[in-house]
């Protein structure tokens, strides 16, 4: 008698995030593992982290003296690489974006098995490096020596995939960073607040927005952290914001208690400045946590954005970001209940189409072929 079966392939993938709150990596290893790899994802820990939430997958967090800066990468990307020397028989390591990059080509290489990248950004062209010319340099050359040597190199959104395949001459896909659709339609918004969600950094409409919320009779809800954090909370409380509970910080927020609070909101907020391609070219996750909420948003006039507004019809545009201009918009959101209620059916209806559960073949179809699917046999 022959018995066919596949070799279970185990996969290891590397972020400098904490993986409570990395929502694309929790989807990507859960599907792969679903789909049968034995997935394993390694990441940072921070002081403050909370307890790994269970996953259908192994988890494993390097812990780092420094926490920002030059010296944190330094360390970090040190400890990955000797973590990763220590394991043995994955069939192939993955790396989240450039800053850990260099130590998983590394034991790609050294056990001769593929390399897979997963570009959340353009790292190059972030704000916080575009501003930074000497980085920049360094995140560059870091970039052109991984990014021709991956196996397999993927990222969130078909037009930074077309400027990847132009820069680097090399196949990229494209698997966006959708969220999973829910047995249930989402329900109407009970207590009308505006939502933010997101890191709090330069170029995020985030100053403009708080000088707008003494104009808008709404209240405010920012769950994340970021660079901008203390400024951020500073001017909040310059404004009175704060004192008058018109304006929320919620810190770091776990992705099922971030759900929870997505589907109260009446309005999200997914706006961008154009400080560099990375933000030209962005199309973050929020946008579809908002639309499978049935929550109308507001977008900045970005290709990725308005792409998908002019196909579903689910979000305000806003022509600039300044507090009168969003001021007009949230006003105009809140106080047309028509409009609103044609944007949030809108959402309610994209969410079939735009959903985790039909994205998420296009990501086993990419890692099926970097092996060809012939069985083994074995005689009994």
């Amino acid at each position: 008698m022959v018995f066919s079966f596949f070799l279970v392939r185990r996969l290891l993938f590397a972020v400098t995030t904490d993986l409570n709150y990395d929502q694309r990596m929790q989807r990507i290893c859960a599907s792969l593992a679903g789909a049968g790899y034995q997935v394993r994802l390694v990441g940072r820990e921070w002081r403050a982290s909370k307890p790994l939430t269970a996953q259908p997958y192994e988890q494993h967090r390097l812990r780092c003296w420094f926490s920002k800066g030059k010296l944190f990468y330094l360390e970090y990307n040190l400890r990955l690489l000797l973590y990763l020397l220590g394991q043995r028989g994955f069939a192939a390591y993955g790396c989240a974006d450039l800053d850990a990059a260099l130590p998983t080509w590394l034991r790609a290489r050294l056990g001769g098995v593929p390399f897979v990248y997963d570009a959340h950004e353009l790292f190059t062209e972030v704000p916080e490096v575009v501003g930074r010319p000497a980085v920049r340099r360094l995140w560059l050359a870091v970039e052109r020596f991984v990014v021709p040597r991956a196996t397999l190199a993927y990222t969130v959104g078909p037009a930074l995939a077309r400027l990847f395949q132009q820069r680097y001459g090399r196949p990229f896909g494209t698997v966006r960073n959708i969220s999973r659709l829910a047995e249930s339609a989402p329900a109407v918004a009970s207590e009308g607040y505006i939502l933010y969600q997101g890191a709090l950094n330069a170029g995020r409409g985030l100053e403009a927005l708080l000088e707008a919320m003494p104009q808008v009779p709404a209240r405010l809800i920012i769950c994340g952290e970021g660079d901008l954090s203390d400024s951020l909370r500073g001017r909040a409380e310059e404004l009175g914001l704060l004192q008058s509970g018109r304006v929320e910080f919620r810190g770091y927020v776990l992705p099922a208690a971030l759900r929870e609070v997505t589907a109260r909101a009446a309005v999200g907020i997914s706006v961008l400045e154009n400080l560099g391609l990375s933000y030209y070219y962005s199309l973050a996750n929020k946008f579809f946590d908002y639309l499978h909420a049935g929550v109308p948003q507001l977008i900045s006039p970005l290709p990725e954005y308005l792409a998908l507004n002019e196909q579903y019809h689910v979000a305000e545009v806003v022509p600039e970001l300044t507090p009168a201009a969003l001021t007009a918009a949230l006003n105009g959101l809140l106080g047309t209940p028509a409009r609103y209620q044609q944007l949030a059916e809108h959402c309610r209806r994209a969410r079939l189409e735009l959903n985790w559960q039909r994205e998420e073949q296009e990501l086993l179809r990419l890692y099926a072929a970097l092996w060809p699917a012939e069985p083994k046999t074995v005689s009994a």
